[in-house]
């Protein structure tokens, strides 16, 4: 077998392309294969797949996987044809996609190396510039978007999560552990443009819509889905988020009252509040509920933490329902005044709560994504901007098909 026939085999060159020539060069450190196709042949329009007369010849390069450590570049006049609806158009060639400086296997490595890699290790792995790995990257998701096509979510969770330090924020709409939309910001337009994706139908077939407080996504929801009132819910994530949040304002005063005093009782103890009583190991356990049994007023925070851990799991909505409105009311008499404050908060949404225990909605999928995006960011050591960061969400968390179509076949 002759050079010509090996880059054939190697390439996957057919009729009407056929190889024209083979060029080492030992001072580039490079492998040129220059490609040619057959005059006779009439090319298709890539728009309509119409026969059409050719127009003229362009010159094109891709830089192909190495053969023997020595970069392969591919050459080829690639003809443009001219379509009587479209006008003058370049022809398909097999082995790379429109617009595209690299062959399509090429592109399939890089992937594979971007699933695991930042960028810029990819790039300087593949001896490519930055911005073409990143190319290579949006087009993966511009391609696996595209397969997706129109999505139908049935129990889908929003949430935001933070772009860059200060208050930037990245909304992200999923399902199960699924991406199904990112978009700038948290305000009302940020949630829009996802509900505007959807068709009538689709935003009807939603069952559930799980979220925290923020008032922007809830009137969104509201203005866009069919009977969301019945459809919204505020998970027991976001929930035991808040409650967590005010037991440790209750700790971190009155551990400054009593490192004042001299007591060192809740000195080291912050996150043991935070767990539940299930979740406590053995060896702090005794310790532990020795303090959480006392009358310290942390202790009495904590205990109202614990019975909200519990209202979760009621069959009847009606008796979960009596249990809630009994908690709160214990909250705002505590006298402590962050169970008062979310006590307030919970009461006037306490409908949404109603509906997480009833349609046993969990955004437990949603908390791991927003975890696994802020891994991509520290990855990526932070990016230059949004759209690359959504790029990124989508890439590693959108569930999507991301190689080439050669390689699919």
């Amino acid at each position: 077998m002759n050079d010509k026939d090996l880059y054939a085999q190697i390439l996957g060159i057919s009729f009407p392309w056929s190889v024209e020539s083979v060029k080492l060069s030992i001072e580039s450190n490079s492998i040129t294969v220059a490609l040619e196709f057959d005059q006779s042949y009439s090319f298709p329009c890539p728009e309509c797949s119409a026969e059409c007369p050719r127009h003229d010849k362009k010159p094109r390069r891709w830089r192909h996987l190495d053969t023997c450590q020595l970069d392969t570049i591919i050459e080829c006049q690639v003809p443009r044809i001219k379509c009587t609806e479209h006008g003058v158009k370049m022809v398909s060639v097999p082995w790379a996609e429109k617009g595209s400086h690299f062959t399509l296997l090429f592109e399939a490595l890089v992937i594979k190396w971007l699933e695991a890699a930042p960028v810029s290790a990819v790039s300087e792995r593949m001896r490519i510039d930055w911005d073409s790995a990143l190319r290579i990257q949006h087009r993966a998701v511009e391609r696996g978007l595209n397969r997706r096509g129109p999505v139908t979510p049935i129990d889908i969770s929003i949430d935001e999560t933070s772009e860059k330090k200060g208050h930037n924020y990245l909304t992200v709409v999923s399902e199960g552990g699924c991406v199904l939309h990112v978009e700038a910001g948290r305000d009302k337009e940020s949630i829009d443009a996802f509900w505007n994706t959807l068709s009538d139908e689709a935003r009807a077939g939603v069952r559930s819509v799980s979220m925290d407080l923020w008032n922007a996504y809830r009137s969104s929801t509201l203005e866009y889905v069919p009977d969301a009132e019945s459809k919204i819910c505020l998970d027991r994530f976001h929930v035991a988020g808040y409650f967590g949040k005010a037991v440790n304002d209750v700790r971190k005063k009155e551990h400054r009252k009593l490192m004042a005093e001299g007591d060192e009782t809740l000195k080291g103890t912050k996150y043991d509040w935070l767990r539940t009583s299930a979740a406590i190991d053995n060896r702090s356990r005794r310790s532990f509920m020795e303090v959480a049994n006392s009358a310290l007023k942390t202790s009495r925070a904590w205990a109202l933490k614990e019975i909200a851990h519990g209202l979760w799991d009621y069959v009847y909505i009606g008796v979960a329902e009596r249990e809630w409105k009994q908690l709160l009311s214990r909250m705002a008499k505590s006298r402590l005044e962050p169970m008062k404050t979310l006590a307030k908060s919970l009461k006037k949404q306490l409908w949404m709560i109603i509906n997480a225990i009833r349609l046993k909605a969990n955004s437990g999928n949603a908390e791991s994504n927003n975890a696994r995006i802020q891994k991509v960011k520290k990855m990526a050591c932070g990016f230059r901007n949004t759209e690359n960061f959504k790029m990124a969400v989508y890439f590693h968390l959108g569930g999507l098909d991301l190689q080439p179509d050669l390689l699919a076949t």
